[in-house]
């Protein structure tokens, strides 16, 4: 375990309770945290070009107004003047698998809204008045990964996620947005990332189209999670045996592999849906859930996001992948019966790749 490091002590009141509260977030269990002065991110620039691109793919709430309200991080919760700005790991040493790290626990949203709330009740009363605050989750029209830089937590890597020394890039990232003064964390400056190509090389569909720009288009991450439509056949092949999100890029990083730390919080250890760690006896499973099914099985998960179809989607494209003949009942089934076109096409997509590989 790598500890935490806590500026000296200083005779400023402001700057005082400033590393009290940032001591107070790792005593509660955060993998680092820094305080941020709000305003205009250091990467709009970057951010507009990649919209101008398209980069962004069908994600629309990026764009227009919400693209507005990133170009300064003042506007999300008026009045509030700095943030305290946190990340929690979700388990960088665990096996890779089908589902995404980040989605195996429960719901990351709640689980860290919870225990920053306990951090604006402790500023609270440590301060003896009440205080105008925020917590957001993942939540807010914000560049997080560029708040999370300016508090100091760490640097962009090459696949654009951030890279804390503290625990690597396999973390949550929440913040308390504060209207009250604070002393800002100095900004993370250093670019670690050198001469490495790791994450550019790895990504099976090419879409890290250069070091820090990432064209959602093309991500494993975007096409399982947020494409509310057919999948490119095209970029079908490429997806591999990952039925909700990929960890490729991270996978590959060798920051990772030194700074990764355990699960602290409880409630992101896997639940007993992900110890099956087969690709094509998950994919079959879902494939054969009905509604309830899925109530009951991702309730309280992350991976709530996608809806069912929308697994059952990716679950054919994996078996397209990856499966066998014993696996063609259950997508002649999704195929026939499926209420779904979509998902009926993708089943239909699967079957032919099984029986080509059957007859190869």
């Amino acid at each position: 375990m790598i500890t935490p490091v806590v500026p000296p002590a200083s005779s400023s009141p402001t700057s005082s309770l400033s590393q009290r509260l940032i001591a107070q977030a790792y005593g509660l269990g955060f993998d680092a945290a820094g305080i941020a002065e709000l305003g205009e991110p250091v990467t709009r620039a970057e951010f507009d070009a990649w919209l101008a691109a398209g980069h962004h793919g069908n994600m629309g709430y990026l764009d227009g107004p919400g693209a507005e309200l990133r170009h300064d991080s003042r506007r999300p919760h008026p009045g509030a003047t700095h943030a305290l700005v946190l990340a929690a790991s979700y388990g960088g040493r665990e096996p890779s698998g089908p589902v995404a790290r980040y989605a195996r626990g429960d719901d990351y949203h709640e689980v860290l809204r919870e225990r920053v709330r306990e951090l604006h009740r402790w500023l609270e009363q440590e301060v003896g008045t009440s205080i105008d605050a925020r917590p957001y989750v993942d939540s807010a029209p914000i560049l997080e990964r560029d708040l999370a830089q300016r508090a100091g937590l760490g640097w962009f890597g090459k696949n654009a996620m951030l890279i804390s020394p503290q625990a690597g890039s396999f973390v949550f990232l929440a913040s308390l947005f504060i209207a009250h003064p604070l002393e800002a964390s100095a900004p993370f400056e250093a670019d670690r990332c050198g001469s490495c190509t790791r994450c550019l090389d790895a990504c099976p569909t090419e879409a890290i189209t250069a070091p820090r720009t990432v064209d959602a288009r093309r991500c494993i991450s975007y096409l399982t999670i947020e494409l509310r439509e057919g999948i490119p056949e095209a970029l079908r092949p490429a997806i591999g045996s990952w039925m909700y999100g990929c960890d490729i890029c991270q996978d590959v990083c060798p920051w990772n592999r030194r700074f990764s730390q355990p699960i602290r919080f409880e409630e992101f250890q896997a639940r007993s849906f992900f110890e099956e760690d087969d690709p094509r006896a998950m994919a079959r499973s879902v494939l054969m859930m009905d509604a309830a099914d899925y109530r009951e099985t991702f309730r309280g998960s992350a991976m709530k996001r996608a809806k069912l179809w929308m697994l059952q989607r990716n679950a054919a494209v994996v078996l397209g992948n990856v499966g066998t003949a014993d696996d063609l009942p259950v997508l002649e089934a999704a195929a026939e019966l499926h209420e779904e076109p979509l998902v009926r096409e993708h089943a239909t997509w699967a079957i032919t790749r099984v029986l080509e590989r059957q007859a190869n």
